[in-house]
């Protein structure tokens, strides 16, 4: 791999393919083809979706067969070591344990004249986990995903996932049951997302999606956002290593090549002020490259979306890394902990160079479901917080709003909202005393109320 000098025009070239990386994978042709998709489920519901599953995944299903039955997921459960599944059980105590961290509660607020006000915390109803396919299985996100969940008070949760791949790698069926969740169906693709947002005969709509996908699994994230929610609209994934002279070499590629065998897509990249050391990583990656079972993948991200940039300071490479918000962070230095506080934009930290990438991916607790692309800026990884409502409850008293009227019906008119204020002063008239029984505040007041215009009669407030 080529070390780039950032203070180069060659280094702020290849920094800026790096930075735009998300918007080069943009394909109008995958919007397309998954608008089709997305309308051809919720039109024709199961048969929609049965016909796209046999048509991109060559498996036939059908209402019978689409849910996984509770025998088969334990006879594929039952394939997996005692071992895996030890781990599978241990990971996922130690998710549930940070993740209770984060449970929220309803709280009250009670206020003079017996006002009570109330910031009501409930789960989601139900929530749809897509567990990818393709050529590996991810139990970890079946995992980082469902627990969180679960911690929420989630009553439903609901797993899709390709059916070659489930029944071909049965450690997912081993985490489903760690996770608890027996509602899985084997459809994949934006298909599987369809039919989670807009419901089939077979498969219950649920209220939010989450979980990681291809490109089609992401645009159809991205385009059924609004009739239910989603965690991100994620892209491939990524690592920034930042390092200085004491960093191991061997260590620091390592780590960048963990991510780069994910996607062709992926950035891996090091951030260093040692020369030496940038040399020295070039190596390791080409040599570690070369061992891994994913080389053409791992080589064809290195060679898109790696770099090794040189700095002038670890100063600078903060800067650098808070620019580029990454999904994963490394620091390897002589004080890591004192760097890693001005690291203000990232979805995952990892200080130190004990604190391995795939800790976090696999076992430490904190969700593996991380923002991309830059989007920790202002997006925040997977949490609790993901699968609660938040409601307002307002108690108001008479005797507050007598004290209160006032300044709302100033603010209410100070808007042109006369009706609002009309709703305040029409309890102060109730509360004052009885009106006389000919008295109709509505009928008196209103030569002061706006004309109204019938809309014409080929309006409509339809939906198309």
């Amino acid at each position: 791999m080529q070390v780039f000098r950032l203070d180069e025009a060659a280094g702020q070239e290849r920094l800026a393919t790096i930075l735009r990386r998300h918007t080069l994978v943009a394909d109008p042709n995958v919007t397309r083809t998954v608008s089709d998709i997305i309308q051809m489920v919720r039109e024709m519901g199961d048969k929609g979706l049965f016909a796209l599953t046999e048509k991109f995944d060559g498996v036939s299903l059908s209402a019978q067969n689409v849910r996984v039955e509770t025998a088969l997921l334990e006879k594929l459960a039952g394939q997996v070591s005692a071992e895996v599944r030890t781990a599978l059980r241990m990971a996922a105590k130690n998710i549930r344990h940070f993740h209770e961290l984060q449970r929220e509660y309803t709280r009250v607020m009670e206020q003079a004249d017996g006002v009570q006000l109330m910031h009501r915390i409930q789960p989601l109803d139900a929530v749809g986990i897509y567990v990818p396919g393709g050529q590996a299985a991810y139990p970890s996100t079946v995992l980082m995903t469902a627990v969180p969940a679960q911690v929420a008070g989630v009553p439903r949760l609901v797993a899709v996932t390709p059916a070659k791949s489930f029944l071909t790698q049965p450690v997912l069926a081993a985490a489903l049951i760690e996770a608890g969740i027996s509602e899985v169906y084997t459809v994949g693709g934006a298909q599987a997302i369809a039919a989670l947002a807009y419901g089939t005969e077979s498969v219950p709509r649920v209220a939010k999606i989450v979980g990681p996908g291809n490109r089609y699994v992401a645009e159809a994230k991205r385009q059924v956002y609004g009739v239910v929610d989603v965690d991100t609209i994620a892209g491939p994934s990524e690592v920034v290593i930042i390092a200085d002279d004491t960093a191991d070499p061997v260590l620091v590629a390592a780590d960048m090549l963990a991510q780069a065998e994910h996607d062709e897509l992926a950035a891996a990249v090091c951030v260093t002020t040692s020369e030496t050391l940038a040399m020295a990583v070039a190596e390791q990656l080409a040599y570690q490259a070369a061992t891994l079972s994913r080389r053409e993948v791992v080589e064809a991200a290195l060679e898109r979306f790696g770099a090794i940039f040189l700095v002038a300071s670890l100063s600078e490479a903060v800067r650098l890394v808070n620019r580029m918000a990454p999904e994963h962070v490394g620091v390897m230095t002589a004080e890591p902990e004192r760097l890693a506080e001005d690291i203000t934009f990232a979805g995952a930290v990892f200080i130190g160079a004990a604190s391995a990438e795939a800790v976090g991916d696999y076992f430490a607790g904190p969700s593996h479901v991380l923002p991309t692309g830059g989007t920790a800026r202002f997006f925040s990884p997977l949490g609790v917080y993901d699968f609660v409502r938040r409601t307002n409850l307002i108690r108001y008293t008479m005797g507050r709003l007598v004290k209160t009227a006032d300044m709302i019906t100033c603010l209410a008119e100070a808007e042109g909202l006369d009706g609002h204020a009309r709703s305040i002063r029409l309890r102060m008239e109730r509360h004052s005393g009885p009106l006389a029984p000919t008295t109709n505040p509505l009928t008196e007041s209103k030569q002061n109320l706006p004309a109204v215009e019938s809309p014409p009669e080929t309006a409509s407030n339809d939906e198309p």
